[in-house]
């Protein structure tokens, strides 16, 4: 057997936030050490809001991905969705930690990685932990040995119970998951609805190729064929029910989970009208980047720049005058690539400098190059002085929150956005 590893919640120790709220609230951003990680509340506040109007519009139950920002009650609106999916199984044991499975807030958890075989006991003891205030565990799976172990595991257990699993879907992406009409998904299905430890919930899809989207109608495609793919699984799954051992067990009418920040962007009363076929289960959205936005979202154009609600600043460290490509000035910033991580997208660049025609062109460990470019009208921007700090905003948020060790939190209706008004402190650790 595999050997069994466990989340050390004991030695993973966040930064105080009581701490840190002493030290930083009502202060202005310019007497912040950069680089910093800067989030303007309400503007996060509103895109959930806009995310959840959307799904309910589109007919679909939520559920929040929490893989961005990793906070405590900064994202969980428990009036709009307690379902959410963590990316690691720290996430899940924050959760419990802070007390928002206890409360309520939290009623369902799903892991959304197929399961590791070495993070069965783990999960096991999570999920009777989360029993404790009726609120569910769910795992992806996307292979038969993945039931089968938990089989094993089961049936060394006095009480064993069943998982509830969702099928990853491959629609496509080749990044996870099976293909419905593949002879892999028909022996996956026929391995769980066998399997004494298993309860089939849904299956769950995941457009990650939607980031290419530059129309609301390419990101409604990148969702039909989505929903396609799920409800194809789940027709599938329905006919080899009938032969099961155990029909009463698994999950009726099966779950169908699509999204991704771009084709959730695309939901709406319209695109719920397109979906000919009929349904073989139940529609839940998912989505995680859509609070905070960046540069790869814009890029899809189904949202406005003002709703991007994170940046980073950071300070000018050095200038070069006329040393970039074609005669343009550059200046040297202290955020690099663990500040912003090195995904671009396809501007090419890793960053646009906000209010200033400048982006950050190149990028190194600890430093970044901006570059002046054409402000639109044949004249460079204004150049930037030594000492002068920037907002930055990134490609990809999910990547940069990952770098920072708090969020220094704004509110654009309180003193515009100029002062520190809370701290949020993520979750960090698998």
């Amino acid at each position: 057997m595999t050997t069994q590893t466990f989340t050390p919640l004991e030695l993973l120790r966040a930064p105080e936030k009581n701490a840190l709220i002493k030290e930083f609230i009502g202060k202005s951003l310019e007497s912040l050490r950069t680089p910093a990680m800067i989030i303007d509340r309400k503007l996060f506040a509103d895109n959930c809001a806009r995310m959840h109007a959307r799904s309910k519009e589109w007919g679909a139950t939520f559920r929040a991905h929490l893989k961005t920002h990793k906070v405590r009650s900064e994202m969980i609106m428990p009036e709009l969705t307690s379902c959410v999916v963590v990316s690691t199984v720290l996430e899940a044991w924050e959760l419990v930690r802070h007390g928002l499975v206890a409360d309520g807030a939290v009623t369902d958890i799903l892991y959304g990685l197929p399961i590791a075989l070495n993070k069965i006991a783990d999960l096991s003891k999570l999920q009777d932990e989360v029993a404790k205030n009726g609120a569910a565990l769910r795992i992806l799976v996307d292979h038969p040995q993945q039931v089968q172990y938990i089989d094993s595991y089961e049936k060394l257990k006095k009480n064993p119970r069943r998982w509830s699993m969702f099928v990853k879907i491959n629609g496509g992406q080749n990044r996870a998951g099976v293909v419905p009409s593949s002879e892999d998904f028909l022996a996956l299905i026929q391995t769980i609805l066998k399997s004494p430890a298993a309860s089939l919930y849904g299956f769950y899809g995941h457009a990650g190729n939607s980031y290419s989207s530059t129309s609301r109608s390419e990101a409604t495609d990148f969702l039909s064929s989505e929903v396609k793919s799920v409800n194809e699984a789940a027709k599938i799954a329905l006919d080899q029910l009938r032969s099961s051992p155990f029909p009463e067990v698994h999950t009726q009418p099966f779950i169908l989970s699509v999204g991704s920040t771009p084709t959730a962007h695309a939901a709406n009363a319209a695109t719920r009208t397109m979906l000919a076929s009929i349904l073989h289960g139940t529609l839940e959205l998912h989505a995680g980047n859509y609070p905070l936005l960046d540069l790869q979202q814009l890029h899809t154009s189904l949202i406005d720049r003002s709703q991007i609600s994170q940046h980073v600043r950071a300070t000018v460290v050095s200038y070069y005058h006329g040393r970039g490509k074609g005669g343009a000035d550059e200046a040297m910033v202290d955020a690099g690539a663990i500040a912003f991580s090195k995904d671009s997208g396809p501007s090419g660049h890793y960053g646009e400098v906000v209010g200033k025609a400048w982006i950050l062109s190149r990028i190194s460990q600890e430093h970044g190059i901006l570059t002046r470019v054409d402000n639109g009208n044949g004249q460079q921007a204004d150049e930037l002085h030594v000492g002068s700090q920037v907002d930055i905003v990134g490609q990809h948020a999910c990547l940069i929150a990952a770098a920072y060790p708090w969020f220094y939190i704004v509110d654009s209706s309180i003193q515009n956005g100029t002062e520190v008004v809370d701290i949020w402190v993520p979750w960090k650790g698998w």
